[in-house]
């Protein structure tokens, strides 16, 4: 198995599931017909810069770029947002009047897995998610933001 395949497997698996641990992507490689040792994964891992995080292993760009979305969303909701609720799939937000486009392309540049997209009006925002679990733990990761 050339170390090309190997490397863009490994990308292309980091970029599509949630996967938390080396065992785990040594699992997934395998299911793909990849055979690897954990000191080649490791060493894989360190050349494409795929790093660990609390959401599963990720790109260590796609890291930078989120933590300065999520600042960004973080700023917007703390000046413009004054509500939200989950409804079914959806959570709606409440913005100050005129402020729901800001709210809305900061949610979609900030590239939460919760959200499915989003349409702003003019003062309200309606995010939709994949399920009702989903609604309630993007509702409550906004809250904490």
């Amino acid at each position: 198995m050339s170390k090309r395949l190997r490397h863009f497997t490994l990308q292309k698996l980091v970029r599509e599931k949630t996967i938390r641990t080396q065992e785990a992507l040594a699992a997934e490689l395998a299911k793909k017909g990849i055979e690897t040792t954990q000191v080649t994964l490791s060493r894989d891992l360190r050349e494409l810069a795929i790093v660990k995080t609390s959401e599963g292993y990720q790109e260590r760009a796609a890291v930078v770029r989120t933590s300065t979305s999520l600042s960004n969303l973080t700023h917007v909701l703390h000046e413009f947002l004054r509500e939200s609720r989950v409804a079914q799939n959806l959570v709606v937000l409440k913005t100050n009047p005129g402020s729901a486009n800001a709210v809305a392309l900061a949610l979609d540049t900030a590239n939460l897995p919760e959200i499915v997209g989003t349409i702003a009006g003019d003062d309200t925002i309606f995010i939709a998610a994949s399920d009702l679990p989903s609604a309630h733990q993007l509702e409550q990761k906004l809250a904490n933001l």
